[in-house]
């Protein structure tokens, strides 16, 4: 089982990365899914991402009080506000538009929900 949480750290942890660049993979998540897998498989990965310069305050917050830092969720918006204006000038169709608002709102809405980080 250690084989399987460890994997799964470390498959979280590489989107999460990725999702530092790509909008819509969101960083936060796979950092927290990252930090509770490793919890269950490797103390010295946990440790080090929990103290990670980039990825520790993010988690710390989130544990602490299940709290998101102010500029990610502005990056977070803009982001996904980017996403949604290139859809638009691309043409995509409008069924699927609507769909991507849904979700989109959605995400949102879940994110700005969120209290801000008072250690930010």
């Amino acid at each position: 089982m250690r084989i399987f949480w460890l994997t799964l750290g470390g498959l979280s942890l590489s989107v999460g990365v990725v999702g530092i660049v790509v909008p819509l993979l969101p960083t936060t998540v796979f950092a927290i899914l990252a930090a509770y897998c490793f919890a269950r498989s490797s103390t010295r990965l946990h440790d080090w991402l929990v103290s990670h310069r980039y990825f520790g305050p993010m988690i710390r917050d989130w544990r602490a009080e299940g709290a998101i830092r102010r500029p990610a969720k502005i990056m977070a918006t803009v982001s996904i506000c980017a996403v949604f204006a290139l859809s638009l000038l691309l043409g995509v169709a409008k069924g699927v538009l609507l769909l991507q608002a849904a979700v989109l709102s959605a995400v949102l809405l879940f994110i700005w929900t969120r209290p801000d980080s008072r250690f930010s």
